[in-house]
């Protein structure tokens, strides 16, 4: 009898232990999609703001082209900008209030994209007088993680701490 309950017991240890590996793994798997997905979406630009109304008129390329020229003439880059898609993105849709959609940039070069946003941070981005924004297009489950900490920046920051993220040991080669 103590036999069958000691080998009842062995059992239950070993499915325990092995519901909770696949747990791990299932986080861990999780972990590595939203990394693909991120490092897929690098050198997406997202705009936000556009008025439905404007898409329809012009091709999105050549909007994008427009709101670069007409916020940063200085740059002189439109023409060197190589991009490889522009799409607009559907997000929910209010039929009582109309939202615009977010246009999705790909760009062909991170660098081209990095310039961009760099140049956008200090300035007001304006498409013909309407404000519109410009960041970079990462995952939902990464956004949803910077949302969620930047608050805590925010109180980190207004008691004179200086926060930083540091960075996993994955992202970097190590040499050994």
């Amino acid at each position: 009898m103590e036999e069958r309950i000691s080998l009842l017991e062995d059992k239950n240890v070993k499915i325990l232990q092995v519901e909770e590996e696949t747990e791990l793994r299932f986080f861990q798997n999780e972990g590595i999609l939203q990394e693909i997905s991120d490092s897929i979406r690098k050198s997406n630009i997202r705009i936000i703001g556009i008025p439905e109304g404007e898409g329809r008129e012009k091709e999105a390329e050549s909007l994008f082209k427009e709101i670069i020229a007409e916020n940063f003439p200085n740059m002189g880059m439109v023409s060197d900008l190589q991009i490889n898609e522009v799409n607009r993105m559907c997000n929910f849709i209010n039929v009582k209030r109309p939202s615009p959609r977010h246009i999705i940039v790909k760009m062909a070069k991170v660098w081209d994209k990095q310039r961009i946003l760099g140049a956008a941070r200090y300035k007001k981005i304006n498409y013909r007088g309407s404000p519109v924004r410009l960041s970079a297009d990462f995952s939902a489950e990464t956004s949803q993680a910077r949302r969620e900490w930047n608050n805590i920046f925010k109180i980190l920051k207004d008691k004179n701490f200086q926060p930083r993220i540091l960075l996993s040991s994955k992202t970097f080669p190590q040499i050994r």
